[in-house]
């Protein structure tokens, strides 16, 4: 009975392997999904063939077609789930002089102006989503200013997007426009459209293939669910040892983060006991306009040295100050003098520039209310006067 047992437990096992490889390769992916909403805005280029050839004469580019040679068309549109979207769209262009216009050459540049708005469909809900190639189809109606005349249009679009990414793609459309009242000799004619598309207010959801990938591994999932059910008892001991590793783990964890968090402790009370040791010497304070060190302030630094030297391992900042008497330019090279001449002190006493890092402040950050043009008397100005050090690495 056993035997039985443990061979069954083995067979379930087996197959529980097989349906999580079919899972790894049923993950859902970023290409399963596609944008089904979002704003769009759009800037290219746009050609008007106003000839009255229709068909023979569509692809005459060179005698019929009049482009700009810049970006002409401006559009911003909102597109649905549903597939509908709605367009506005602003463009300009130029008859030019020799092109045929109406079936007659033109005489002279004449102006194009159109506003137009448009609803459209996604070919893509009856056809299938591919995810970067998207044929539309739509209708609408506009203003044209063309040929001098202004008139209504009702229009209708074909044309597709292809993109690179989720946000950049590629939009050729050709557009016919029709006026809506030709009693003043407004025509007809066909504009065609290409440029760049960035969307934006992007909402994203499953293609149909990532659908059925969804449903499949809700499917796997479940007989997961049966199979775990099935073979209870044989997991609990080993969920119970995975528990126990677990725990074990934690606590091995827990001890290191304290261990680590003691010594973070210990370094930062030693880095605070020798910048309480630095702190009591008390600051480099220089005469007024000099940048020399007197036997005082070497005195200071000596002690300096002989704390550096005993903690190897400390770097030190120093900065240098100015009192605000006087012009800024001078005071901040002062500054850097008296920077200077307090490392170069430093390095004759064994310490090396690799472990001093220093700062010229000028008169940027005085210690009290002593600005430029405020009465003090010269003890509050020479508190501005300094050298001051910090420990920044330890």
């Amino acid at each position: 009975m056993r035997t039985k047992i443990l061979f069954l437990a083995i067979a379930i096992l087996a197959f529980s392997n097989i349906s999580f490889g079919q899972e790894e390769e049923l993950q859902i992916t970023s290409k399963d999904s596609i944008v089904i909403s979002s704003w769009m805005v759009g800037l290219g280029f746009n050609a008007v063939d106003d000839s009255g050839n229709v068909f023979d004469g569509l692809f005459d580019v060179g005698d019929e077609w009049n482009i700009l040679p810049y970006p002409s068309r401006l559009s911003l549109g909102r597109y649905f789930k549903s597939g509908l979207g709605v367009e506005a769209i602003g463009t300009l262009n130029k008859y030019k002089e020799g092109k045929i216009i109406d079936g007659q050459v033109n005489p002279e540049d004449i102006d194009y102006y159109a506003i137009d708005a448009r609803i459209t469909y996604d070919l893509n809900k009856i056809i299938g989503e591919t995810g970067w190639f998207d044929p539309y189809v739509g209708v609408g109606a506009g203003y044209t200013e063309a040929n001098n005349l202004g008139r209504g249009t009702y229009n209708a679009v074909v044309g597709f997007r292809t993109w690179f990414s989720d946000r950049w793609g590629l939009d050729f459309n050709s557009s016919g426009k029709w006026a809506m009242s030709q009693s003043d000799g407004a025509t007809n004619h066909i504009q065609h459209a290409a440029g760049v598309v960035y969307q934006f207010g992007i909402e994203k959801g499953l293609s149909k293939r990532g659908e059925e990938k969804k449903e499949l591994l809700a499917a796997i999932e479940k007989e997961k669910q049966r199979q775990a059910d099935s073979i209870a008892e044989v997991n609990r001991l080993k969920e119970e040892a995975l528990l126990a590793e677990r725990l074990q783990k934690e606590k091995e964890a827990a001890e290191l983060a304290a261990a680590e968090k003691a010594a973070r402790d210990k370094k930062e009370a030693e880095q605070k006991a020798i910048q309480d040791q630095i702190d009591g010497l008390g600051r480099v304070y220089f005469r007024f306009n000099s940048s020399y060190l007197t036997n005082e302030d070497k005195s200071l630094l000596d002690k300096l040295a002989a704390i550096l030297k005993e903690h190897e391992t400390v770097k030190l900042e120093i900065s240098a100050h100015t009192d605000a008497r006087g012009p800024e330019e001078f005071n901040q090279w002062l500054s850097e003098r008296r920077l200077e001449r307090t490392v170069n002190y430093l390095n004759e006493l064994g310490i090396t520039s690799d472990r001093l890092v220093g700062k010229a402040q000028g008169e940027s950050q005085l210690t009290n209310e002593c600005g430029n043009g405020v009465k003090c008397p010269e003890i509050k100005h020479q508190e501005n006067r300094r050298s001051q050090f910090s420990i920044i690495e330890f």
